[in-house]
Parts: structure tokens; C-alpha cells; sequence
């Protein structure tokens, strides 16, 4: 197949440092030109793939000093995407805001969207309710709860190649590790508390955007004084496996919707198990008693960080690979993409009337 990867340009693909979406996208277009498919990807200049690459921007916005205003880059490249869109079998868009929609209507049948953020936000469903014909994905079945009339054609949980987060049966840290953004939903407050109550080394790999940073002056940094919690910051790709790899176990106590959560089988794929609040994704994908435990409260998380300690590494790994391997995923989205020709309503649509849509 003649497959379109349209990234987001915040940040490279894959990323230098923070940028889920990115990692995701990365994964996958070099798993579908593994598989043979012909690949090319949208994205900024500094993008490492497999793939024919399309540089939309010389660098990744998000690192790009001279860039104030991301919203031109994007639209020159969804005009890049819209001059080309002929030559390929699929566009798969991963970008937010979703801005290609209306573009983009007339080509529904060869179109696909994974969105990759939360849905709740009271904001986007105007959206939703217009464009409730575009071909879109979800990234867990929970994603789906606020946007219910979209027109969902799957749910591909990510994936990511066995090799990126090797497996240590033997971590040599002595510490539980937290790996996201410092924000409130993210539930890092929680997760400093679970140590200092448990008595256990925490440290922390977290990135502060300049929207957080107020929050992380005065919520998060008077915690960090003294005793066994350690603040490194954000980490790059290259440093992740080790961190995650020596860690005890990854603390995760979200606070939020979560749509999926990537730290979590990327520690999952190191053998690292995961304690977690059943927030969003996360009773799809962690196993209790398996790859780590879902607690509700702190101290239940108190109470189980030994038994977290005491899982088989071994079996998160193989649990990781049967369920969150980059194989798997492109697979899963090579269905999508089959289905996609086969859809009769894909085929014959046509826009109805707006004064039709708005009586709905």
C-alpha cells in the first residue's frame, strides 16, 4: 500500500526529548516499510525514518527558537499533504488540533485519524457533532466514552518495537521511577507521597511546560526538599530504557482520562510493573496481579508497592510483547486501512445539508 503518515510538528519524529504522539508515529511507519508498504512521512526536517521523509518544517516547532506562532507550519503542511493526496492509498493523520478535517471531507474515504488526546473537553464537541463522518481511531476503548457519535472505524492500542525498551531482568536501582509532565492530572504530588509513606527511593523524570511551571513552583518543588525523592527532568529518548529498565516499578497515579499512557508499556517492555489508579486506559492495559496493580487510593498504593516488587519481570515482558509490540500495531491499523476501501458510505458520501446536521 501507498501510505501517508501526517505527524504532529511539535516535535521530531522520534522525538529528541518529551512527544508521545511522535514516538507512536515513529513506530509505526517503521514497522509498515519493515512490512513492505510505501511509506512517506509527513514531518519536520529532523525526523529520523525508514520512510520517504517530507519536511514540512526545518526543525520540530516545540525546539525552534524563532518560532512563535506553530499554526502556519501547519497549515503549509496539510497543503503539502492536500497537493500530493492523490498518490497514496491512505492518509493517516496523528495531528492536533485536528485542522485537516474540513479540508480533507472530500477524501473521507481515504482517510484516517488517530486521536490521540483526551475527548472531554467541552470545546471539541461542536467539532465532533459536524464531522461525525470522518473515518477516526481511537487509542483505547475509554478514549471513545466522550465523542460516542463519531464515526470510530477501530481502537489500536500503541505499540512499540521490542528493542526500544530492552528487557532487565535484574534492575540495579533500588528505586521507583515516574516518568510524564508535572501537571495535576499526572498525579506526581501522589506520587511523592506513596514514597516518603512507603520509605522508598523515588526519581523522577518529568517535563514542566510553561503552563505548569507555576504549579510546579508551588505544589511540587516544596516537596522535593530532603529525603529519598530525586527531580532529574525531562529525559531524552537515549536515556529512557535505563531509567526505566533499573526502576522497582513505574508509579502512574493519574489523575485524569488518561486516552492511553505510553510510560506505561514502555516500562512494561523494560519488565518494569506499573502501579496505577484506574483512571482512562488503565484498566485496559495494565493486568493485575501480572504486568503491576490498579489501587485507589494512596495508601492501597502503600500497601502494594512490595507486592509490586515481588512480580515476575519476566512475564511483564512477555506480556508486553503479546499485547503492545509495534508488530501488532501496524498490523492492527493495516485492517483499518483495508476497511477503509470497503466501506459503502465511505464510497457514496456526501456533506448533508448543514441546516440538516444542526436539527440533530
Amino acid at each position: 500500500m501507498k501510505i501517508a503518515q501526517i505527524a504532529p510538528l511539535a516535535e521530531s519524529v522520534p522525538p529528541k526529548l518529551y512527544g508521545g504522539t511522535e514516538r507512536v508515529v515513529s513506530y509505526l511507519t517503521d514497522e509498515l516499510v519493515r512490512l513492505g508498504h510505501e511509506v512517506t512521512l509527513f514531518a519536520s526536517g529532523d525526523s529520523a525514518t525508514g520512510a520517504r521523509l517530507v519536511a514540512c518544517a526545518p526543525h520540530a516547532l516545540r525546539l525552534d527558537t524563532a518560532v512563535r506562532d506553530p499554526l502556519p507550519h501547519l497549515l503549509v503542511m496539510l497543503e503539502r499533504v492536500r497537493q500530493r493526496a492523490e498518490e497514496f492509498d491512505v492518509l493517516h493523520f496523528h495531528i492536533e488540533p485536528l485542522l485537516h478535517f474540513p479540508l480533507f471531507r472530500s477524501l473521507a474515504r481515504k482517510t484516517v485519524t488517530t486521536l490521540h488526546g483526551r475527548l472531554d473537553l467541552p470545546d471539541l464537541q461542536p467539532l465532533f457533532r459536524e464531522f461525525d463522518d470522518l473515518p477516526v481511531v481511537s487509542i483505547s476503548d475509554s478514549q471513545r466514552a466522550p465523542a460516542a457519535g463519531m464515526n470510530w472505524v477501530g481502537t489500536v492500542y500503541h505499540g512499540l518495537s521490542p528493542e526500544v525498551c530492552p528487557f532487565n531482568p535484574s534492575p540495579r536501582g533500588h528505586y521507583f521511577a515516574f516518568l510524564g509532565r508535572v501537571s495535576p492530572e499526572k498525579g506526581l504530588d501522589r506520587a511523592i507521597t506513596i514514597a516518603r509513606r512507603a520509605g522508598v527511593k523515588l526519581r523522577i523524570a518529568a517535563k514542566v511546560d510553561q503552563a505548569d511551571e507555576s504549579y510546579f513552583r508551588s505544589s511540587i518543588a516544596p516537596m522535593l526538599n530532603g529525603g529519598a525523592v530525586e527531580f532529574i527532568g525531562e529525559v531524552g529518548e537515549r536515556d529512557k530504557p535505563a531509567f526505566l529498565g533499573n526502576a522497582t516499578g513505574l508509579l502512574f497515579p493519574i489523575d485524569w482520562p488518561e486516552p492511553f499512557g505510553l510510560a506505561m508499556i514502555e516500562a512494561m517492555s523494560c519488565g518494569t510493573p506499573v502501579l496505577a489508579w484506574p483512571n482512562g486506559a488503565v484498566p485496559e492495559l495494565v493486568d493485575p496481579g501480572v504486568t503491576g496493580f490498579i489501587v485507589n487510593s494512596i495508601d492501597e498504593a502503600v500497601v502494594q508497592l512490595p507486592r509490586l516488587a515481588a512480580l515476575e519481570r519476566a512475564q511483564v515482558r512477555r506480556r508486553f510483547e503479546a499485547r503492545f509490540a509495534a508488530s501488532r500495531m501496524a498490523q492492527d491499523y493495516l485492517a483499518v486501512y483495508r476497511a477503509l476501501g470497503r466501506r459503502e458510505t465511505m464510497e457514496a458520501y456526501k456533506p448533508e445539508p448543514r441546516e440538516l446536521r444542526e436539527t440533530r
